[in-house]
């Protein structure tokens, strides 16, 4: 049995090797591989076979795994677990590249709600995908990933900024948010100088680069810290943590075995409303669902059925008490670090956790021997929400929201523990063999 550092260690690798969603998706593809997943492609017809182990791409960084079950699924119904592959952070507006002063900067959009400040005085870099036409007159798409410290934010010095730790870091969005790249003479032009940076990255001409969707990331390795280790950070741990927990779980040989047709459905654009065709609250997953019925001869009433049969955990990170900061959570609702994966509720429904779902997650941690927690927001505080209401909403399927307790969530270096990544896989293996 693997150790809990041990699968942090594989979860970190995991991250460090995915810099951005569309590599994400990639890193997952790599590991299906090893485990004989076939791929399937929305434009060509379905032949599944029962135990066939199978994944579907939407525009690169939206990915659907699914093992189809042994029994008719409006038998046995789906168990879905679903998260998202993007975190907040910066990306490269198209014209990026400008020159003040001879030093070159690229000018950014920010995607989501990161931490701003926290993006400051990082060693960054740039991951992503171009598009291009090929030597066949296609438009075809590459990743590119700069594996180096490409970009800064340096902070201003305290010197010209004197209010700097009385009313905290803020950025003016438009005009302080450029990044540093290099610096120019006269004779260089910055677009040309950034292109031609991308053509040697990437090895495609840059006559031939149409146009690119570049992500900004921090360079610095997952570490593991604490006296006892018993922590990890890394970057974008907000949602792949919870991404690689759910595909461990599916990857487990027994779990492979199941009846019902199990699926972990990763979606793009979470951090921005979900509302894309690559989104949760787009087609994506019951375009697959309603696939898979019909490549299996599940029609009519018989899909209807398998819907009510079914069960979705919506999975992404969750708030743990910070002591410095008591006065941000509900004391009746301390949800701590290392002590088991959480629960959350909302009255409103920004969660989509209701009585009866809450009881079931609670019962397979229990089967699981896992410890859970149970997290409500602070009544004057906003909500946050999850794929969880929209996913749920959209197939009428019942859910719950859990997510593993975490510290600075949206910083570009988030923390959480480690017995705790343990926990989740182990509990949504259990969630995949059990009766719902």
């Amino acid at each position: 049995m693997m150790t809990a550092h041990l699968q942090v260690q594989h979860l970190l690798d995991f991250i460090d090797a995915s810099p951005s969603p569309w590599h994400v998706v990639a890193s997952i593809e790599t590991e299906l591989a090893q485990h004989q997943f076939t791929r399937l492609y929305e434009t060509e017809t379905w032949a599944l076979q029962s135990g066939g182990r199978y994944y579907v791409v939407r525009d690169d960084s939206s990915i659907i795994v699914f093992v189809q079950g042994q029994k008719p699924v409006q038998d046995s119904g789906f168990k879905i677990i679903g998260a998202h592959t993007d975190s907040p952070g910066f990306r490269i507006k198209p014209n990026a590249a400008s020159c003040i002063d001879g030093i070159l900067r690229l000018s950014v959009e920010i995607y989501g709600g990161p931490i701003l400040a926290t993006f400051t005085d990082r060693d960054l870099s740039l991951a992503g995908r171009i598009s291009y036409k090929n030597d066949q007159g296609d438009i075809d798409r590459q990743l590119i990933h700069f594996d180096k410290p490409l970009l800064r934010l340096p902070n201003l010095a305290i010197h010209m900024n004197r209010g700097v730790n009385e009313d905290g870091l803020k950025l003016q969005k438009q005009l302080e948010l450029p990044l540093l790249l290099s610096t120019l003479t006269a004779e260089q032009l910055p677009q040309a100088y950034f292109a031609e940076l991308l053509q040697q990255q990437s090895g495609i001409d840059a006559k031939q680069m149409l146009a690119f969707d570049l992500a900004v990331y921090d360079t610095q390795k997952g570490s593991f810290w604490g006296a006892e280790n018993q922590f990890y950070a890394n970057s974008q741990l907000d949602n792949l943590a919870s991404c690689y927990a759910a595909l461990q779980a599916l990857l487990d040989d027994t779990v492979m075995q199941s009846d019902a047709t199990l699926v972990c459905a990763l979606f793009d654009h979470e951090e921005i409303g979900s509302q894309s065709t690559k989104g949760a609250d787009g087609s994506f997953l019951p375009d697959v669902l309603q696939r898979i019925a019909m490549a299996t001869d599940t029609l009519g009433q018989d899909y209807h059925r398998a819907l009510a049969k079914s069960f979705m955990v919506s999975a992404d990170m969750a708030h743990a008490y910070q002591p410095n900061f008591p006065n941000a959570y509900d004391p009746d609702h301390k949800v701590m670090v290392n002590n088991g994966p959480v629960i959350k509720v909302n009255a409103n429904h920004r969660y989509s956790s209701e009585g009866i779902s809450e009881a079931l997650f609670a019962d397979w941690c229990n089967q699981a021997d896992v410890p859970y927690q149970s997290y409500s927001h602070r009544c004057d505080l906003p909500c946050g929400s999850t794929i969880g209401p929209i996913t749920s909403a959209k197939l009428g399927i019942r859910s719950v929201d859990v997510g593993c307790p975490m510290w600075a969530m949206h910083s570009i270096r988030e923390s959480a523990g480690v017995f705790d990544h343990a926990a989740m896989i182990k509990v949504t293996r259990q969630f995949f063999i059990s009766a719902v």
